[in-house]
């Protein structure tokens, strides 16, 4: 082989290695391309068409595969069954021994607004999603961040906020309120993790920007939306006659503020039921929410079963949100969901108790994710939350 034969091949080899890179490059930029074409669909799951009411689109998300959570208990029915107690930072406390007989524990500290005490006596691990409600103790409080805690833990020091301002009184045990609070006050506990933000959101109605202080909608302009069924306006008047001491529960499940609400959750789990009903291989596992033309908020879990034991509750948060938001004729699209879920690359944070969960948050610009992953008894992305944040500066409340 002379020379010029030996630097054409070498020149060739150069040219095709050159060539495979740039084949490899590409397709690695084409990989990431359908990864997020792919969105949500990446992570088994599908998007189906929107469920429309008034300016509420539920678009369900479903999977074929999915894992077993039973084994896993929620705080509602922790609290229900006994195998769970929540109580004020201070207050004795009762622990199963090893030979199963109760065993007290002193806490000690005073009684504090933002720090409960939780106890695990069951035989499953407990789930803990920012924003459930309990009620009673010296306050009502709403939990402040999802996590897991395991079989026989040592009692929690648990944070929280409160939602129930103007009373510190002891209201006896903490039991399930069976309720979630809504978007916008899960924002503030789940992102800003501020009890003064918790507070705004929970007497504005909604952190959303088309939301003026009187509860008409501004949105781009426009004097034409008509105004939210619940306003800032509507709740101050019940917190004066009916909720004296602004107690969440009080203010947002009374006739005058909540008339609408449950014809409104009827009729969209009438049409879920419906949309949903004649699925082949596929189950429901979470919801995309959308208010008028902006996607806001997904609760997505890793079974059929835990989205359904989560749903009643998730629901009637998601239209409580709906009537503190100004009614409108847009709509958000099936493509607009599945953007939404998109994975997100920014600013990301992790919390870990090993071999118990993981606790992950990533932020983009105005969108959070936050996911919750258990380790053992099983690896398991229990729950996915991603939300567009909403929240506006305001007062701090007095």
């Amino acid at each position: 082989m002379n020379r010029t034969i030996r630097e054409a091949l070498s020149l060739f080899g150069v040219m095709s290695i050159f060539v495979v890179s740039v084949t490899f490059a590409a397709s690695g930029r084409q990989m990431d391309r359908s990864k997020l074409q792919g969105g949500a669909r990446n992570s088994g799951w599908r998007i189906l068409e929107p469920v429309t009411y008034e300016n509420m689109s539920v678009f369900p998300v479903v999977a074929s595969n999915t894992r077993s959570t039973d084994e896993f208990i929620t705080l509602d029915e922790g609290l229900s069954s006994g195998a769970v107690t929540v109580s004020e930072r201070g207050a004795e406390i009762m622990r199963r021994s090893r030979d199963g007989r109760p065993a007290p524990t002193q806490q000690y500290g005073g009684a504090s607004v933002n720090e409960l005490v939780l106890v695990n006596h069951g035989n499953k691990p407990l789930i803990l999603l920012a924003g459930e409600m309990v009620s009673g103790g010296k306050q009502d409080r709403i939990i402040g961040k999802d996590r897991i805690v395991p079989v026989g833990a040592e009692p929690l020091p648990l944070d929280v906020f409160c939602v129930e301002h103007g009373r510190w009184s002891n209201g006896g045990n903490f039991s399930a309120a069976n309720t979630m609070v809504h978007p916008s006050v899960r924002e503030s506990a789940a992102v800003a993790q501020q009890q003064s933000e918790v507070w705004n959101s929970v007497t504005r109605g909604s952190n959303s920007a088309s939301v003026s202080p009187g509860g008409m909608g501004s949105g781009n302009g426009s004097a034409a939306a008509p105004a939210p069924v619940i306003t800032q306006r509507s709740l101050g008047d019940t917190a004066s006659v009916e909720a004296p001491t602004v107690a969440y529960d009080k203010m947002y499940n009374n006739s005058k503020v909540n008339k609408s609400l449950d014809p409104f959750v009827d009729e969209i789990q009438r049409r879920f039921a419906r949309a949903t009903k004649d699925l082949k291989g596929e189950r429901v596992v979470g919801v995309v929410i959308a208010y008028g033309g902006e996607v806001a908020w997904s609760d997505i879990f890793a079974s059929p079963q835990l989205f359904e034991r989560y749903w009643t509750k998730l629901l009637r948060s998601y239209v409580v949100e709906a009537l503190a938001r100004p009614g409108t004729k847009e709509v958000a699209t099936l493509k607009d969901a599945e953007e939404f879920l998109h994975p997100l690359k920014g600013t990301e944070k992790i919390e870990s108790d090993p071999d118990v969960y993981r606790w992950r948050e990533v932020t983009q610009g105005r969108y959070v994710s936050i996911e919750l992953q258990a380790l053992k008894p099983a690896d398991i992305l229990l729950h996915s939350l991603t939300i567009h944040k909403t929240g506006v500066e305001t007062a701090v409340m007095k």
